[in-house]
């Protein structure tokens, strides 16, 4: 795929009062991208002061939530020209003891509301007159699933699975797909876990760099940014 153009593209992220989101946000829209932003943290997403971004506050776990969002992206900037899903929850602890309703906002959080969120851009995606794409932020567990994190594990591997599919399902609209599964970062995450405690884990990598190594991997026109891609 040839480079992607970012300066003037529209483009919606998800997840863009996370830590790792915020930062992806802030690199996109320092290569000139135009912003729609949206994430469950409406403080957050007005402390990024990013210029020009259209803050569309929203809980993407709602079924009819991704289709809004879409909407406002498209009806703010005339279109849509890529997607950045960086949304997701972290769940600890063996299966035995994961309860349902964790596994349900697992993978409700992290598969089902990214995959309605790509579903309802589609339309606009394939009517873009730009070089169209969508870039998922998987996980590491989706190649290496850890033992203590089954559930997550299973949800991200989903995700993945799921990229990868569309990345040939898509390919004949003309939209360029990227799957991302970045090592252990230090976003907070973990301390934000909706059930169990994190394991004792090694030094993750700086977000930032993170963030900046994702939006050249979408730039690029790269296919599959795998954790063994990332460097500190």
């Amino acid at each position: 795929m040839p480079p992607i153009a970012l300066e003037g593209a529209s483009v919606l992220v998800t997840g863009a009062s996370g830590a790792l989101g915020s930062r992806i946000a802030r690199e996109l829209a320092s290569r000139g991208a135009l912003l729609t932003l949206t994430g469950r943290n409406h403080a957050a997403l007005e402390a990024l002061h990013i210029d020009g971004a259209v803050i569309v506050p929203a809980d993407l776990r709602r079924p009819d939530e991704p289709e809004r969002v879409v909407g406002a992206a498209v009806a703010a900037r005339g279109g849509l020209d890529g997607v950045v899903n960086a949304m997701g929850v972290v769940a600890f602890g063996p299966l035995a003891e994961a309860s349902d309703e964790t596994m349900y906002v697992l993978f409700e959080a992290n598969v089902l509301a990214p995959l309605r969120v790509i579903r309802a851009a589609t339309l606009a995606l394939t009517a873009s007159t730009r070089d169209a794409f969508v870039a998922n932020v998987s996980a590491v567990v989706a190649e290496n699933p850890v033992a203590g994190m089954t559930a997550y594990s299973a949800s991200k591997a989903a995700f993945t699975s799921a990229s990868r599919s569309l990345a040939r399902e898509l390919r004949r609209e003309r939209i360029h797909v990227l799957d991302v599964r970045p090592p252990h970062t230090e976003t907070g995450l973990v301390d934000r876990a909706i059930a169990g405690t994190a394991p004792a884990l090694p030094t993750g990598l700086d977000p930032d760099v993170v963030a900046r190594r994702i939006v050249d991997a979408i730039a690029n026109g790269e296919r599959e940014l795998a954790s063994d891609q990332f460097t500190a």
